[in-house]
């Protein structure tokens, strides 16, 4: 109820506003209005009828302005949902038959039939007839529109009912009645006016056309009248403005015939077409896009009513060579098939061939266009078996054709044809990324043709999507013969296409496979047609690769490396061969990998593989005679493979396996015959793609890596290491004289063959074998190792060569120190990343083999372990031990889980069973190492990290419950992350308390950075370890906590990625702030501004923690308080602000702290306004800059705004404050050093002076800012009291009489805003406190005149002429006729301001004090009325229409006291009288005052020159037309005092004047002046 009451007290104080002429704006009142009307759901019916009442009179009154008639009738509609037959009486009661009505009558009733159309059916027919006979009264053309716009809604309204008549809550109307008016109607329109119709009623005329044509198809008698029209709206397609709604208007038309089935003529129908599809083609604009979519829509349209038709305009059309036309239809059918249009299935034939008709067009966006059709067509089965297969091809032609072009360097290509073609290329992967190769038909197109695109190079970007449509055909093939006995059997035919064979598949799809190991999904899409195609490739693979492929997808489930997965496609190559044991087969295969060479690029991973698939198939060849061929040509022509040395190294390497012989004896002959050059030239071949020594050295490493071991260790001095040694020795002489070598990729060959010989040395396994050249190459390794960055010895063959080293290095002479750490790093990064164990033994063939590489792994792994333990343990040195330690840091977080079971295993080794450390040996960045793997994914990581944990605090001898622990431990085999977390968190509790005080930090640090890089079990398990750390020593680390809180902040940016890690550090901060809140506020106040992101969010985790919100903001409130004490506010109160922002920013309630934080942040505002930031406050770690762009400072005065704003907008959120009248705009003027006290002054406003005890705090707490030191900071508290004043509430329960007292004081200030503050508070004390006012009157009127004085500061001037006027409503004559002359003479001075303001508060003024004249001040007043009039009447056409209002009204006050009431008619007259009269009131002013008083006339006169140098053009006209009238009207007595010659001159120049009219004025009143001169026979 309470609400209702406010809604009708709200509705009658707005109709009250409606009813008087004053400076409230009734578009305001209207928009209030409609606001009120909109969101009430009951009104009173009194209510209602005023609102109509009000209504309709200001829609109907042409006074008003159109957008005031607009509002009014919006209003009145709105009503109707209240109280339609009211509304709707009302504005048929306006709606007369043969008169015309107002426009906006009109407009009503056809937004009533558009809004409530089931309410204004039955009223329908009378407005019809009424208004058919008006349409021959409507001569204007604003009326005809009008008219146009009522026909096209009602037509609307008819068109629903007559459609939904059954839905209306009434019987059943006869409708042909109403059609029949509304055919009249439209009759009469289209017979009269369309013909003679300029442009914007043509626009209305096509409007309605739609509506109308649409309702009169529904009658066969109005059916060929209405298609007639259709010609006439067809021929209207000229001008953009308009097309669209032609366009709307046939879609509506097409719509209602397809509604009543009607069948358009032929010659109609091809008319349509034509012009729709010029519409859609016509060249693109913004303004255009909603008409190429109405036009899409018609064809939609027709495309439903007549398929067979639109499809042979398509094809008509689409034969032209124009590029528009083709995009256009192509676009068309894309869209038309996209709609599932049933009927268009009958012609896909048709589509098709139209397609076709374009496929071999150059255009690109002609290509594109048909490529997007071909894709729609497609998804939506529109592919037919006999006529498909060409669209399918012309994806992958467009796709190879824009590939060639974009790869081809043409200078002659632009930018926007480069553009073209890879959008052509990108269209072509989207079709066949999109396409679905089991929809209906797309099966029988497809295969076996989409075969032949998988091997030729220029289609190689396809290969992701096509493997993919391959695999989906045959994947659903192998479907259908599972679920049914007989299928459709996807087989190879022949015929006419030309398939790939299948050594050319199985060559492509293995070296694509190797892409699967980087994640390639190309790669993935390879092995896994491999895994469904052995019939293809051959019967005989059926069986093995149902074994081996499953078992080659394992690796890519992991993380194994590419090198492994090499091997392993490798193996499956091997055995394939092996199964398929077919001699030509194998050759042709090597000849397709040969042929198949230049399709990849020489750095490719593919083309790596290529190579060692292809000598593996050469390997498995039985053909010995065409093996030595190929390797004779390879060597005497390695160009050929791209990169010569890797290519015939991998081939004869892998070709060696089962041809060493063969490989030896060609190599060995191909040096021989090249021997003389050889020992002169380093080359041996001239010329850049022949083949080096340095190839040949590389050539025998690789060979004795491959060879059958039972075969190498006999051959290996003679054949290969004397080969070897021989060319090093060679390549390291510079005219015979050895040197030392420089030559890095020299070094690196030698390197990498005695690497891979000594690999294959060790494999040998023969125990009795003596490696006579083991110093010399130990001596040669360590060279290199020792010259060679440690970051390039990560390929496998560098670690098999640094294995060997390692067995090396214990034989005697011993190895000093850093020759053992290097040696010990090397292993480490080397035996970690080895595979799985079990797949190791997997390579056994027998059990015996199986055995002895477990024996090989273990003895690696133990003679590790026992080598870090005992180099770390003998060093006396703590560092050098840490230093031991961070070797394995690397595997110990690992991402693959048995490296990480392997550094963890070796870990524990090393630091349990009886281990004495050094005496300063620090355990707490080892125990932050460790800890969080206590939660890692294996359980023998988890057991081997809490036991390396155990032994840590063992090494320092602290004796903790050892029992315990070891019983947890024993938990953690479970599996069950959860519990794992649990028994982990246990762990950390007993823990925890023995960490070394010391060492807390070093531990935090560890644990954050594995908060960055681990997995999510271990992440979690780190961030409940730091948390358990901080909550056991939190209070003990006050002296830590500035190097903890650093750690922390330089770790949040990474982890800000990670959510659950950053939810860990921001508990984190929250547990220390427990602990100690001061401190962490201060450093954090500390950071620099602006505050970075980081610093931000900790702010906000303090705020969003419940523990520790009340805390932390009356924290701050207190440092706040504390640095405003003296009223300065230093950088410190910067940085409080910036954090209080931060802490509300996130909801922080702020009830109880409302009143003292608001007043502190607005005492901050007012401080700091003007000011700068600090430089030494200033952030130094900011953003990169742009090459040009300057950082830009922060402003203190800004962001205390900022922070206030805040604060408003939390207290707004609990009711403790209100939106400000001036919205967003209200900071932007709060920190501005010229309109910050306004800004104060709307702040104040906002306040909710109901909340008592909120408003009262804030003013007690504000009130000392009246008296403040700082000038800034009592201009705030003044502005905030001044709009205080005027709320009586706070009179009552306020001490504002001291307010008050100290206001009048400050109207003395010397400080201009101050007084024009204080000023404005006196005067609001009239609104605030009227009996204030009368009490006080003698000093508020001495303040608030003494403001009229201050004529340097207008804003001055015009608080106080606006204060004055409130207080004299309030005061009688006697009160201030001891001011009535001081006032009078002051207001005068400002009738001629240049502030509008200023001057109409002025002449508002003046009126007021004609009523306060009294006996004593009558004489006086009347004697400045005649000074003053002149301004008054000159102003009634001021450029401001308010003050030529309101001296409209003065004068009216002001003519009695000059006895001049004859004028009043003259002044009445004046409003009817439109500006541009001017001249005419001023002659009938003249002629009446002239006949009543000659004085006053002549005193105008005297006192127009001043007019006449007017900075406003209107005035200095409107001077001389009253110049004019006055000459007119002087007696020829007054007329020859006239200073003639003066007034001429003046006239004359203003003849002169840059404005027209005032050309004009001046011109006449010369003439008159002349004439007047002469009929006076007065000489000039």
């Amino acid at each position: 109820m309470e609400e209702s009451s406010e809604i009708f007290g709200d509705i009658n104080l707005t109709l009250g506003m409606l009813n008087k002429e004053d400076n409230i704006s009734k578009e305001d009142i209207y928009s209030h209005l409609t606001s009120i009307i909109q969101n009430s759901d009951i009104l009173d019916d009194a209510f209602v009828q005023r609102l109509i009442y009000y209504t309709s009179k200001d829609m109907r009154d042409n006074h008003n302005p159109r957008e005031i008639k607009m509002l009014a009738g919006e209003v009145l509609v709105s009503l109707a949902a209240h109280d339609f037959n009211s509304v709707m009486y009302e504005v048929q009661s306006n709606f007369r038959i043969l008169e015309l009505p107002d426009e906006f009558v009109v407009l009503s009733l056809a937004e009533l039939a558009t809004r409530y159309v089931s309410q204004s059916i039955p009223f329908m027919m009378m407005t019809l007839l009424t208004m058919q006979t008006m349409l021959r009264l409507a001569e204007d053309e604003s009326m005809k529109q009008t008219f146009c716009i009522a026909l096209e809604k009602f037509s609307k309204a008819i068109y629903k009912y007559v459609n939904h008549w059954k839905d209306f809550p009434y019987p059943r109307m006869d409708a042909n009645r109403l059609s029949d008016k509304i055919f009249m109607l439209f009759r009469y329109i289209m017979e009269k006016w369309a013909p003679m119709a300029s442009h914007a009623q043509i626009l209305a005329i096509v409007k309605v056309h739609g509506p109308t044509v649409s309702l009169l198809l529904h009658r066969e008698d109005f059916c060929e009248f209405a298609l007639n029209q259709v010609h006439w709206l067809l021929n209207q397609y000229k001008d953009q403005e308009i097309d669209f709604h032609i366009t709307q208007s046939i879609k509506e038309t097409l719509a209602a015939a397809v509604v009543y089935d009607i069948v358009l003529p032929r010659n109609l129908r091809k008319s349509i077409f034509i012009n729709l599809l010029h519409q859609f083609c016509r060249i693109p604009e913004p303004s255009a896009k909603e008409n190429e979519v109405e036009a899409s829509n018609c064809f939609l349209i027709l495309a439903h009513s007549n398929a067979a038709d639109l499809m042979e305009f398509f094809d008509e059309q689409i034969r032209s060579n124009n590029e528009v036309i083709r995009i256009g239809v192509l676009t068309l059918l894309k869209s038309v098939i996209s709609a599932e249009e049933p009927r268009l299935r009958d012609h896909i034939i048709s589509i098709e061939r139209t397609v076709k008709v374009v496929m071999g067009d150059p255009n690109t966006k002609v290509r594109k266009s048909t490529l997007l059709l071909i894709q729609t067509m497609c998804d939506k089965c529109y592919i037919e078996d006999r006529e498909g297969w060409p669209l399918i091809d012309y994806v992958f032609s467009q796709f190879a054709k824009s590939n060639k072009k974009l790869e081809k360097t043409v200078k002659s290509n632009s930018h926007e044809e480069e553009i073209g073609e890879k959008s052509v290329q990108e269209t072509s992967l989207k079709v066949l990324r999109n396409l679905d190769p089991l929809v209906f038909g797309m099966p029988q197109v497809l295969w076996p043709r989409i075969l032949t695109f998988v091997v030729p190079e220029e289609y190689t970007g396809t290969l992701d999507y096509l493997f993919n449509i391959i695999r989906i055909l045959i994947m659903a093939e192998e479907r259908k013969k599972y679920n049914m006995k007989e299928s459709s059997a996807l087989v190879l035919s022949t015929g006419a296409v030309n398939l790939p064979s299948p050594q050319q598949l199985l060559a492509r799809l293995l070296v694509i496979s190797v892409l699967a190991s980087l994640g390639s999904l190309r790669g993935a899409g390879a092995i896994g047609l491999l895994k469904i195609l052995p019939e293809i490739i051959h019967p005989k693979l059926v069986d093995l690769w149902k074994t081996l492929v499953p078992e080659l997808l394992k690796p890519l489930e992991g993380n194994n490396a590419s090198v492994l997965w090499e091997l392993m496609l490798l193996q499956l190559l091997k055995e394939s061969l092996w199964k398929i044991n077919d001699t030509a087969w194998t050759i042709q295969l090597s000849r397709d990998f040969n042929q198949q060479m230049d399709s990849y690029s020489n750095t490719s991973i593919e083309k790596k593989f290529l190579w060692k698939a292809l000598g593996t198939t050469l390997a498995s060849c039985q053909d010995t005679d065409f093996v030595s061929s190929q390797i004779k040509d390879f060597l005497i022509a390695p160009s050929q493979l791209g990169d010569q040395r890797q290519g015939i190294t991998s081939i004869l390497g892998y070709c060696a396996e089962n041809h060493l012989d063969i490989v030896l004896k060609v190599l060995k002959t191909f040096q021989d015959q090249e021997k003389f050059f050889m020992n002169r030239c380093k080359y041996i071949f001239s010329g850049k793609k022949k083949l080096t020594k340095t190839d040949v050295i590389v050539i025998y490493g690789a060979v004795a890596l491959h060879a059958p071991k039972e075969q190498l260790l006999t051959r290996l001095n003679q054949d290969f290491l004397a080969q070897i040694l021989f060319l090093y020795g060679q390549c390291s002489q510079v005219l015979g004289m050895t040197v030392m070598n420089k030559d890095i990729d020299l070094q690196m060959s030698f390197t990498r063959s005695i690497t891979e010989i000594g690999i294959a040395v060790q494999d040998a396994e023969d125990k009795q074998f003596q490696f006579s050249y083991k110093e010399m190459l130990i001596g040669y390794m360590l060279d290199f190792i020792r010259d060679e960055p440690l970051d390039s010895l990560a390929s496998p063959i560098r670690w098999k060569a640094l294995i060997a080293i390692r067995y090396l290095s214990k034989l005697k002479p011993q190895l000093s120190i850093n020759d053992h750490l290097n040696i010990l790093e090397e292993n480490i990064r080397k035996l970690l990343p080895l595979p799985p164990l079990e797949k190791l033994r997997n390579e056994g063939e027998t059990d015996k083999d199986k055995e002895h590489i477990n024996f090989l792994y273990e003895r690696s792994m133990d003679a590790l372990g026992k080598l870090l333990k005992s180099m770390i343990w003998d060093n006396v040195d703590a560092e050098n031990c840490q230093e031991m330690f961070n070797l394995l840091r690397m595997w110990l977080v690992s991402q693959k889980e048995w490296e990480r079971e392997r550094a963890f295993q070796i870990m524990a080794k090393v630091l349990t069973n009886d281990i004495e450390a050094p005496e300063n040996f620090r355990i707490g960045s080892l125990l932050g190492l460790l800890a969080p793997h206590s939660c890692d994914t294996l359980p023998t990581i988890r057991q081997a990290a809490t036991s390396s944990m155990i032994g840590l605090f063992c090494i320092k001898g602290i004796q903790m419950e050892v029992k315990r622990l070891q019983d947890l431990q024993q938990g953690l085999e479970c599996e069950d992350l959860q519990v794992q977390i649990k028994i982990s968190a246990k762990i950390a509790k007993i823990a925890c308390k023995f960490i070394p005080s010391e060492e807390i930090l070093m531990f935090l640090e560890e644990t954050l950075d594995g908060l960055e890089s681990l997995d999510p079990s271990c992440t979690k398990a780190c961030g409940i370890w730091m948390i358990t750390t901080l909550r056991e020593h939190g209070a003990t680390l006050e002296d830590q906590l500035l190097e903890i809180l650093g750690i922390i902040y330089h770790h949040m940016p990474i982890l800000r990625q990670k959510e659950e890690s950053f939810q860990f550090i921001l508990e984190a901060i929250s547990q220390i702030a427990s602990f100690h809140m001061d401190a962490v506020v201060v450093n954090l106040l500390q950071k620099p501004l602006p505050f970075d992101r980081d610093t931000k969010t900790l702010w906000k985790a303090l705020a969003e923690n419940p523990a520790s919100t009340g805390k932390v903001i009356r924290v701050l409130i207190e440092k706040l308080e504390m640095g405003l004490e003296d009223d300065v506010a230093g950088k410190e109160v910067i940085s409080v602000a910036c954090a209080i922002y931060e802490v509300i920013s996130v909801g922080t309630p702020v009830t109880g702290l409302y009143p003292e934080l608001f007043t502190l942040l607005l005492k901050l505002v007012s401080c700091t306004l003007g000011k700068k930031m600090p430089t030494s406050f200033m952030s130094h770690r900011r953003r990169v800059m742009q090459p040009g762009e300057r950082q830009q400072m922060p402003d203190p005065c800004r962001l205390s705004t900022t922070t206030l704003k805040c604060l408003q907008a939390q207290a707004m959120k609990e009711g403790l404050a209100k939106e400000s009248d001036e919205g967003d705009n209200l900071w932007t003027l709060l920190c501005s050093l010229d309109s910050h006290h306004i800004g104060v002054c709307a702040l104040a406003r906002s306040m909710l002076v109901w909340q008592h005890g909120v408003i009262l705090d804030i003013m007690e707490q504000l009130f000392p800012s009246l008296t403040s030191s700082s000038e800034n900071y009592r201009i705030t508290g003044t502005a905030f009291f001044s709009e205080l004043m005027k709320e009586p509430s706070l009179w009552k329960l306020g001490n504002l009489r001291d307010v008050l007292i100290l206001m009048d004081q400050s109207a003395w200030d010397s400080n201009a805003t101050l007084r024009q503050m204080a000023i404005r508070g006196l005067g609001n004390t009239a609104c605030g406190a009227p009996y204030k006012v009368k009490k006080h009157k003698q000093i508020m009127l001495e303040s608030i005149i003494r403001g009229l004085y201050h004529l340097a500061r207008t804003e001055v001037v015009c608080e106080s002429l606006k204060a004055l006027k409130k207080v004299l409503e309030l005061l009688t004559d006697r009160d201030v006729s001891f001011y009535f002359k001081e006032i009078v003479l002051q207001t005068r001075t400002f009738f001629e301001d240049e502030q509008d303001d200023v001057r109409l508060t002025s002449v508002l003024l003046f009126e007021d004090l004609a009523s306060l004249t009294g006996r004593r001040w009558k004489i006086f007043f009347a004697e400045e009325i005649k000074k003053s009039m002149i301004s008054f009447l000159l102003h009634l056409w001021d450029p401001n229409p308010k003050i030529g209002a309101a001296c409209r009204d003065v004068l009216v006050i002001c003519i009695p006291f000059l006895g001049l009431q004859e004028l009043y008619g003259v002044l009445d007259h004046l409003l009817d009288q439109d500006l541009l009269r001017a001249r005419d009131f001023y002659r009938q002013f003249c002629v009446k005052l002239a006949k009543k008083n000659q004085e006053i006339l002549w005193i105008l006169h005297t006192h127009s020159f001043t007019f006449f140098n007017s900075n406003w053009e209107v005035i200095r006209s409107a001077a001389l037309k009253l110049t004019d009238a006055i000459v007119l009207n002087l007696t020829n007595q007054y007329v020859a005092l006239l200073e003639r010659e003066q007034l001429i001159t003046r006239l004359q120049e203003l003849r002169q004047d840059h404005c027209i009219s005032v050309q004009r004025a001046a011109e006449a009143a010369l003439q008159t002046l002349l004439r007047r001169c002469k009929e006076t026979s007065i000489p000039l």
